[in-house]
């Protein structure tokens, strides 16, 4: 599967459970580590942990498995490996307190709008 089909699976799933500012940063030729760096927000640590299971299911029905994750129980920030994506999902604070947005400023952003059901 396509790091950009695995993108759109994640970003849905993530917005099925209503996961907050979610921004997709293309990492080709920036970093080997993943095609692409996804950060979103969820509310709660109940609604964070939902969102990454949601993450990994819809993943694995699409023949995608994740290689780690790191920080599931209890924690307020959520690394999801998937080889070509990574997810990171935070509670507000963390992501206010890690940026990671602007630790990786010179990646474009991938436009995830149709992705995303309007409220």
């Amino acid at each position: 599967m396509k790091s950009l089909e695995m993108l759109e699976i994640a970003v849905k799933a993530a917005d099925s459970k209503r996961a907050e500012d979610i921004v997709a940063l293309n990492m080709e030729g920036i970093s080997l580590l993943a095609d692409y760096f996804v950060m979103l927000t969820g509310s709660s640590e109940r609604q964070l942990k939902a969102i990454v299971t949601a993450i990994e299911d819809a993943e694995e029905e699409n023949g995608v498995f994740v290689k780690s994750i790191e920080g599931k129980k209890g924690s307020r920030w959520i690394l999801m490996d998937f080889g070509d994506l990574v997810i990171n999902a935070f509670m507000s604070e963390e992501r206010d307190l890690y940026q990671l947005e602007e630790l990786w400023d010179q990646a474009p952003k991938v436009d995830v709008a149709d992705w995303i059901t309007a409220e």
